[in-house]
């Protein structure tokens, strides 16, 4: 179906502009994914964006996910709670040391508890300690309604806005077939 798609990019060029959200809840845990694994970036990828219209990666096969998983300049944290993985932020190091904040989100039984704003925090924290000049993202009108202003209470500022008529898939692929 087609469907008017609002693009929004923000970005953020100093650690000072940060403004953090602390206070990381009983049992939360960040780690870093340090192995490449297909399994888990599809695992993430479906798990947190299957809701969102995350779907042009969402019928790879198994070389798709594993090529990207071990691109050398992506990083990939996974965010737990009391053992459960609860949403995970992806790092991209590009030329100019800009870092895309690639993927960013939560699982959907962990959306609402106020673990969005920490782990944003975390991931623009993790974004300038690998020594970005600029740290960027993009969201859009198909994404969780809480994702801009997020971004916004954070201290990125919106820098480009577009509108365009995009093609998409009549629903959400959701977190694996059938679901």
């Amino acid at each position: 179906m087609q469907a008017e798609v609002t693009t929004y990019y923000l970005e953020m060029l100093s650690p000072q502009a940060l403004r953090p959200k602390r206070g990381a809840p009983e049992g939360f845990l960040l780690m870093k994914a340090e192995i490449p694994s297909a399994e888990l970036q599809r695992f993430l990828y479906r798990g947190v964006g299957g809701n969102w219209y995350w779907y042009e990666k969402a019928h790879w096969d198994y070389q798709q996910w594993l090529a990207y998983a071990k691109n050398p300049n992506l990083h990939t944290w996974v965010a737990y709670l009391r053992g459960t993985p609860a949403g995970y932020f992806q790092l991209e190091l590009q030329p100019e040391a800009n870092v895309e904040i690639v993927y960013f989100g939560l699982f959907p039984q962990f959306a609402g508890m106020g673990l969005g704003g920490y782990l944003l925090t975390c991931a623009l924290e993790e974004a300038w300690r690998l020594g970005a000049r600029r740290v960027w993202v993009h969201t859009c009108s198909l994404d969780s309604p809480r994702a801009l202003a997020n971004y916004l209470a954070r201290g990125m500022r919106l820098y480009k806005t577009e509108t365009r008529l995009l093609e998409i898939p009549d629903r959400p692929p959701g977190p694996w077939e059938g679901a």
